[in-house]
């Protein structure tokens, strides 16, 4: 935890450079956006909680993505929301330490998660019959915790090791805070930390990536070699969209945490990647899964349906 000295001291995040004109049509996007990514999240996560047909594996795994975009969007945009219209850039350690673990499990629980999904798809591909006993209720469940509490745990180390130190700086590097922007405040020598966020990028990023490498090779082996047209193309279609939004996540997140650690990139190109990782991926996995999942798309058209027509004017 902070110190009593850390905690009293504002930081400064960097500057949005947003002329007075703009600063209001810029709070009523950034509102709208972020009202969407909670609405079509929310819509993802009720539709699937009330619809039996989808308490399936897949969907109950999927069921975590919605809860971990809405993590990161509101640990992100309302403050960002709230200095536009102050025009103030301050933020309190205590707080800056909190929007930075929540938008790291974000980040981290996006990954696993997407992981855990595209493990499902291989076996539900290329072990049908041995589904239901591998991907059991029980299991599922086992894996879910697991995500999560790794998740917690590798971010909550992460972030004591801030503990250790006084700060000496009080300029934040990017629009938010996150832990290598933290680092860089700190006095003393950082190498435990700077080693332990190497660790940590190898194990976050390297094991999901892994994981979709090894699973889409066997499933697409196992597309090329069915004599089933239609289960063919049904198991490109989710799979594809799988791929795609877990590489938007990927590249984007890499790139953001590397670039921290090489000085010849360009801080607006890195603050920009960084910004894409908070609101694309929120933005578009409901989107993208609730259009481009066929099951999920009809019952989520069915709820729609029920609760509007209910609705007496």
């Amino acid at each position: 935890m902070p110190t009593n000295a850390s905690s009293t001291k504002l930081l400064t995040l960097e500057t949005l450079d947003i002329s007075a004109a703009h600063i209001y049509p810029a709070f009523v996007f950034g509102t709208i956006t972020y009202l969407i990514i909670v609405f079509c999240n929310l819509l993802i996560l009720t539709t699937i909680a009330l619809s039996k047909k989808l308490h399936k594996p897949m969907f109950i795994l999927l069921f975590n993505l919605p809860i971990s975009d809405i993590v990161g969007a509101t640990a992100f945009f309302p403050h960002f929301m709230f200095s536009i219209v102050t025009q103030s850039r301050l933020i309190s350690h205590p707080a800056c330490i909190t929007q930075a673990f929540l938008i790291h499990v974000y980040g981290t629980g996006n990954l696993l998660i997407l992981s855990a999904m595209a493990y499902d798809r291989y076996i539900a591909i290329c072990y049908p019959l041995r589904y239901n006993a591998i991907m059991s209720p029980h299991n599922v469940i086992k894996i879910i915790f697991f995500i999560w509490f790794m998740n917690v745990s590798i971010m909550f180390a992460l972030f004591m090791l801030h503990a250790r130190f006084k700060i000496c700086r009080t300029n934040i590097v990017d629009l938010y805070c996150n832990n290598p922007s933290l680092v860089k405040l700190a006095c003393g020598d950082t190498t435990v930390n700077n080693y332990y966020g190497l660790a940590t990028i190898v194990f976050i990023q390297g094991g999901p990536l892994s994981i979709m490498i090894y699973t889409y090779a066997q499933i697409l082996r196992t597309c090329v070699m069915t004599n089933q047209p239609d289960a063919r193309r049904k198991a490109i279609q989710t799979c594809g969209t799988h791929l795609v939004v877990f590489l938007i996540l990927q590249i984007n997140t890499a790139f953001t945490l590397i670039a921290h650690r090489i000085e010849r990139v360009s801080p607006n190109l890195r603050r920009i990647l960084g910004l894409s990782v908070l609101v694309f991926p929120p933005f578009l996995d409901p989107i993208i899964y609730g259009l481009k999942v066929t099951e999920l798309k009809q019952n989520i058209i069915i709820f729609l349906k029920r609760n509007i027509c209910s609705i007496k004017f």
